[in-house]
């Protein structure tokens, strides 16, 4: 069976840059030779779409080996969704020195749904989100990821740029040439681990 990689997009926020970077991204891996040769499906996992509640399951994650061990539809839904996939790429940007807690949360609900698959990280922000990055790298692990020891780090190149992308505007992502093919190879080493398995 040909793997399912998911692009997480960690923001809910509205409005926000998340899904146009998530996209952009997502178009650059589609066209490349390991996406090509591995018969990777890649998509989108938009957390703006799921709005997961604040983690309200009675039950311990780590616990639970099946979804319909879950208490709450909600969460037998996205237990089935994150067990469908092989592989993640996180997009997340970068708040007060944080990832958002939509992301935090979003893991929390589930473990073994987590355990043991590959990870790799892109943030963005005025800064380019790395202590987000170094900080969600640490959660991963939590649940026994397997994540990509590099993460791609996105700063915007102005202030002007910023504006656009908190005001969820339209961007010309080119200014991020460099960047964009930094997440290529990062996605290759994380396929590789992912072949490795």
């Amino acid at each position: 069976m040909a793997p399912k990689i998911g692009l997480i997009i960690c923001s809910q926020r509205t409005p926000r840059a998340g899904l146009q970077i998530g996209a952009s991204i997502l178009n650059d891996l589609q066209g490349t030779d390991t996406v090509r040769m591995n018969a990777i499906a890649l998509s989108l996992i938009d957390l703006q779409q799921w709005n997961l509640p604040m983690y309200d399951e009675p039950g311990i994650p780590s616990q639970i080996h099946s979804s319909d061990q879950y208490a709450h539809p909600h969460t037998r839904r996205w237990s089935e969704e994150i067990t469908s996939y092989s592989a993640f790429v996180f997009v997340t940007p970068q708040y007060n020195w944080g990832y958002p807690a939509s992301i935090k949360n979003a893991i929390d609900y589930l473990y073994n749904e987590w355990k043991g698959k590959p990870a790799m990280i892109v943030s963005y922000g005025g800064h380019g989100g790395g202590k987000a990055a170094e900080q969600l790298k640490q959660v991963l692990h939590g649940v026994r990821m397997r994540p990509v020891e590099r993460t791609v780090g996105l700063t915007f190149p102005s202030k002007e740029t910023l504006m656009r992308a908190a005001e969820g505007r339209e961007m010309d992502l080119s200014f991020w040439e460099k960047e964009r093919r930094e997440v290529v190879e990062v996605f290759d080493e994380m396929v590789a681990l992912l072949n490795q398995a």
